[in-house]
């Protein structure tokens, strides 16, 4: 049977699901395992609140119990890592990986860099963010958090979007000494290239990073 890598954004947006897949079609191999984008038809417009990152985790865990036996990874596309150990503990007797790209971004970045800068869309969400950094044990790695003041339904503004990405981007390495950049929500997926190119410094896209993680516990069997 086909091996399948399930990657699932929490939130009911077809634009972010659309731009997550077109992010990770790099990492299609003609021999390697299917990756699968699938959207939470009932969840909120943007997992943005803490509410949303508790609400999200049961969904999550139940979508996850529904996947076909073909599969083989599970990544959680959000950068507040909704649900990721339910999930994982949810998949366990399946033995299938789980992976979140907050989790999953921060590790490659730390891996690209030495001061990682994290572009958040609100500055909500930064307290959450830090709580995860401090309790994978790495706030002595991160630089800082610029928020670029967007919902996630209106990163459909391509143009305002990117301008404030690259004013907060900038602000992360000329201000705060970062040398890699994650972008801390999934719907900025399709910024990564031209972020990177405008800025100087590598730009981690989060679920391109879970799924390349996953795809490399899939191929070599761990």
């Amino acid at each position: 049977m086909p091996r399948t890598i399930y990657v699932i954004n929490p939130n009911r947006s077809e634009i972010v699901t659309q731009g997550i897949d077109a992010a990770l079609a790099p990492l299609r191999l003609a021999d390697g395992p299917r990756i699968v984008c699938l959207t939470r038809e009932d969840g909120p417009s943007g997992v943005q609140t803490q509410c949303d990152v508790d609400g999200a985790a049961m969904p999550l865990v139940q979508r996850a119990l529904t996947l076909p036996d073909d599969c083989a990874a599970v990544v959680i596309a959000c950068f507040s890592d909704p649900g990721l150990h339910a999930v994982r503990e949810a998949m366990a007797p399946r033995r299938v990986p789980v992976f979140g790209i907050s989790e999953s971004g921060m590790l490659t970045a730390l891996s690209l860099g030495q001061r990682v800068g994290v572009i958040a869309i609100l500055d909500t969400s930064i307290p959450r963010h830090m709580r995860t950094y401090g309790a994978m044990g790495i706030l002595d790695r991160v630089a800082g958090e610029k928020a670029i003041g967007l919902q996630v339904s209106e990163l459909s503004d391509r143009a305002l979007t990117f301008e404030r990405m690259v004013a907060a981007g900038r602000h992360l390495v000329t201000e705060r000494g970062a040398d890699v950049l994650v972008m801390g929500c999934a719907g900025m997926a399709s910024f990564r290239d031209d972020l990177q190119t405008s800025l100087g410094v590598p730009v981690v896209e989060p679920t391109q990073a879970a799924a390349s993680m996953a795809l490399g516990r899939v191929l070599l069997g761990w």
